[in-house]
């Protein structure tokens, strides 16, 4: 027979059923028992041939004695009625549902018994009807198991019984046991041979199983630690309670026990949080188990105080054949990196990798949330987008890795200014976003805009050096700016625009005006780009003297467009829009090509010098543009100037001096413009290629003004020149007391408007033949500081008089007061402007109620204004005509 060992819900961790865990095709109790109830029916399919080989010889045996009498006796009836009924059971009970539902171990009992009683019961009648001969009774006992491994051989097992029934019931019906003695030892020895027999097919066939990838409980056993040992799982089994009765050591370990410890506990107690990470399409851990249903992949929490640790776990019932629920049993894998990396992710997902910031979709998500209210209405939020100044700068000259560590100091001043009043983000390059939500109160966002300019405005330290920046920032409010997320970013992108405009560092709120204000620029974009191609522009030309001699030593070209219907726009105006709008390259090229060729009519001594953007000296072809230019015109490249601002410095030094080299090689001049302005570093002067250095004219104006430093400044730039052996020129002189200091500083050229304002091409060859090409200085005599006009009263005290008078002009040194009429020259007033602030000031000239002012000290011209009263008018006057921007 075949025994199975039986399912217990206290099953032991010492016997593991192996390749149950493993998870085979099938498991090793489900086959164990499937091949236990099928041998059960094949020896009730197979007893009826049994009980006719009994009948067979029972009735040769008979006809050999007194059968008659032998049927007659009662004893013989009973024990034939017996012998019948229990072979009749055997093999009819397999065929009855309820005989066959049972568990086959117990069905194993009740057939054992049944072969044995039917055994005993037959010997019994054969033993009846043949009195003492013991040799057919032997042959009758043993008859049917060697017919049933012989001529029935496709079953052993019905033989093994057979023996082990005959044997045993030998013993019982022989009176003398020395007779049966033999008889029985041959049976039993028969019993073992046969069974000796079985268990070598049984090895055979589990030999051929190995063969076929069947393994063995061993293989199974030593298979499954070595899988636990790599780490990629571990396995656990449970009774019908939930009560664990097998799980891996690589488990317990994760759960800071031993193995042997976790037997008995409930397994939903090493569960901290069950159920899946997805809750609307997986059920939870405990519903399985209680409706005993397979589950597959749920991340489970387990119960750990001391850290956070994830489990994939699997799991499916173990259940007979027969409906019987025996347990669960599953496996498991370590979910906690894979679900750290994934909140990386994710989070990396949502943040900007080099400041830590929200990112843009993010900020786009955060504006979104805070536009709407949990009832669906349109929610008041502030929206702030910033843009850093001076940024690209710094990233230019001290390389990317120190701008990255700028833009991350930056992101860190952000998050302690705004806190926890809204969220901060940084949405690319140097732009930054802050949404607010439920904040519009305009004076709080001011404050919040004015600490953020002061606070990044501060000094930075990256790489050892101290770094200065600024930024500008644009604030639109919802809902009165707009209720959808574009409209908003829109608004707060155009009152960035506008606060960049005007100056940088500073804060705009979005105003409807703006909207006009780029509808205006686009269409000038339009009309910009009609113009170039229709031959809307048009170039001016500014003298450019020598100064020692007055002589014009050339002109500088100033490219300018007249509006069909706007009239003049300045190229502060337009210049910009075609360098965002990509145009400043075709410009260039055109102003280049025009030039020459009006250079052409010009003296030979006379040059022409032309600006060049940096986007223009970046162009690999610019050498070769400025050859087709002075080919075209016939003009010698001597006579052709480039003026090159600072700022090209700023790109690939290799490119740059590349640069230099091949227009050099073509016998041009060149031009350092702007000097002083921007970056400079004296370094590149001493490798770059440069004729001639022009001083701003920031440095100029003003410089022949009492106190001014401009004189200090010029002169050192002078005096730097001439020890590189270069020419000077002094852009914007703009009276004859700045070019007497100017030519006492020792500056080679002058230009500006004391010798000329920008004139046509024809305009400049009549001044070239006016003065034999000598320049005449024309203009005002001295210079005078900046003013401002300003209608307010004011107190004039002299001695113990006090006057009410008005002023109207101030600036640092002196005023204009009206209202106080025969004031000697010479007249000393206190003038008290209100607020606790008074000045004294000298009378110069009285006439007609107006009197000229100098102060005694220079005045703070804002603390005046600081001091007007409600109802006072303060407006800039236009300042004394300064030479227009030169571009392009």
């Amino acid at each position: 027979m075949v025994f199975v060992r039986p399912q217990r819900e206290y099953q032991r961790i010492s016997q593991p059923n192996w390749q149950s865990i493993l998870g085979a095709a099938s498991d090793l109790d489900g086959r164990e028992i499937a091949t236990l109830a099928s041998t059960l029916r094949q020896i009730g399919n197979d007893w009826s041939a049994v009980l006719v080989v009994r009948l067979s010889l029972l009735l040769v045996f008979l006809s050999m004695g007194s059968f008659a009498q032998t049927v007659r006796d009662l004893s013989t009836q009973l024990a034939f009625v017996a012998w019948i009924a229990c072979d009749l059971v055997i093999i009819s009970a397999h065929r009855f549902s309820r005989f066959d539902s049972i568990i086959p171990n117990k069905r194993l009992a009740i057939t054992a018994g049944l072969i044995f009683a039917s055994a005993a019961t037959f010997r019994m009648c054969a033993a009846l009807a043949l009195s003492t001969q013991i040799a057919p009774l032997f042959i009758t006992t043993l008859a049917p198991a060697l017919l049933a491994l012989s001529v029935l051989g496709r079953l052993r097992a019905l033989g093994l019984a057979l023996a082990t029934g005959a044997s045993l019931g030998l013993l019982v019906v022989v009176p003398d046991p020395r007779l049966a003695m033999p008889y029985a030892a041959l049976l039993v020895g028969i019993a073992v041979l046969l069974g000796r027999d079985y268990l070598t097919q049984a090895r055979a066939a589990a030999a051929e199983n190995a063969a076929q990838g069947v393994l063995s409980g061993e293989q199974a056993k030593a298979l499954l630690e070595e899988f636990e040992r790599s780490g990629r799982g571990w396995f656990w089994e449970t009774d019908r309670l939930g009560s664990i009765t097998y799980v891996s050591e690589t488990l317990a370990a994760q759960l800071g026990d031993r193995a042997v410890d976790l037997i008995g506990t409930p397994f939903s107690g090493i569960i901290a949080a069950s159920g899946s990470t997805d809750r609307d399409n997986q059920r939870s851990l405990g519903f399985h188990f209680s409706a005993r249903t397979a589950f597959s992949d749920m991340a489970v929490r387990a119960a750990l105080e001391a850290e956070e640790r994830w489990w994939s776990i699997s799991g499916q019932p173990v259940v007979t054949e027969f409906g019987q629920f025996l347990g669960f049993r599953g496996n498991g894998s370590d979910l906690t990196e894979m679900r750290r990396s994934q909140a990386e992710v994710a989070r990396l997902a949502t943040v900007d990798s080099l400041t830590g910031l929200a990112n843009r979709p993010q900020m786009m998500l955060a504006l979104e949330q805070a536009l709407t209210t949990p009832r669906g209405l349109i929610g008041d939020c502030a929206l702030l987008l910033l843009d850093l100044d001076r940024f690209k700068e710094v990233n230019d000259t001290m390389g990317h890795p120190a701008g990255d560590a700028l833009l991350r100091q930056v992101g860190q001043r952000l998050l302690r200014l705004v806190g926890t009043r809204g969220k901060v983000g940084r949405i690319g390059g140097d732009e930054f976003k802050v949404v607010l939500p439920g904040m519009v109160e305009v004076a709080a966002l001011a404050k919040l805009a004015d600490s953020i300019i002061h606070a990044l405005s501060e000094p930075y330290e990256v790489d050892g050096s101290q770094v200065v920046i600024g930024v500008s920032i644009g604030i639109a409010l919802a809902p009165l700016d707009g209720n959808v997320s574009e409209t908003l970013i829109r608004n707060a992108d155009l009152a960035l625009y506008t606060a960049k405009g005007e100056g940088r560092g500073r804060f705009r709120f979005f105003a409807p005006a703006m909207h006009a204000e780029a509808e205006d620029r686009r269409q000038l974009e339009v009309d910009l780009r009609q113009a170039i191609s229709t031959g809307g522009l048009h170039l001016e030309y500014q003298p450019v003297v020598c100064t020692p001699t007055e002589l014009i030593t050339g002109f500088e070209t100033l490219v300018r467009w007249d509006h069909p219907t706007r009239g003049a726009i300045s190229p502060s105006v337009f210049i910009p829009i075609a360098e965002d709008a990509g145009l400043i390259s075709a410009i260039g090229e055109w102003v280049l090509r025009t030039a020459c060729a009006d250079a052409k009519k010009w003296p030979k001594h006379t040059r022409v010098a032309a600006n060049v953007s940096p986007i223009q000296f970046a162009n690999a072809g610019l050498p070769s543009i400025v050859m087709s230019a002075l080919a075209n015109a016939r003009l010698p490249a001597a006579q052709l100037e480039l003026e090159i601002t600072e700022s090209v410095f700023l790109s690939d030094r290799d490119n740059t001096d590349s640069m230099f080299a091949h227009l050099k090689n073509i016998g041009i001049r060149l031009a350092l413009d702007d000097f002083g302005t921007g970056y400079s570093a004296l370094g590149y002067l001493k490798t770059a290629p440069f004729d001639k250095i022009k001083i701003d004219q920031s440095f100029v104006r003003g410089a022949a003004i009492k106190g001014s430093r401009n004189a200090a400044i010029v002169k050192s730039i002078v005096n730097l020149a001439e020890a590189l052996g270069m020419e000077t020129t002094a852009e914007g002189a703009e009276t004859l007391d700045e070019l007497d200091l100017i030519r006492s500083l020792g500056c080679s050229h002058i230009q500006g408007y004391v010798y000329g304002r920008p004139m046509s091409l024809g305009a400049t060859l009549e001044l070239l033949a006016a003065h034999d090409s000598h320049a005449v200085a024309q203009g005002h005599k001295s210079s005078r500081e900046p003013r401002m006009s300003m209608l307010r009263t004011i107190s004039l005290i002299h001695g113990e008089t006090r006057y009410t008078a008005r002023i109207r002009n101030v600036s640092a040194s002196g005023a204009l007061i009206e209202g106080v009429a025969d004031v000697p020259a010479g007249t000393m007033f206190s003038i008290d402007f209100g607020r606790h602030y008074r000045v004294r000031g000298l009378c110069r000239w009285s006439h007609e109620g107006k009197m000229g002012v100098e102060f005694e000290e220079p005045v703070s011209v804002e603390r005046i204004r600081a001091s007007e009263k409600p109802g006072s008018v303060t407006a800039k006057t236009p300042q004394v005509p300064r030479a227009e921007r030169k571009r392009a």
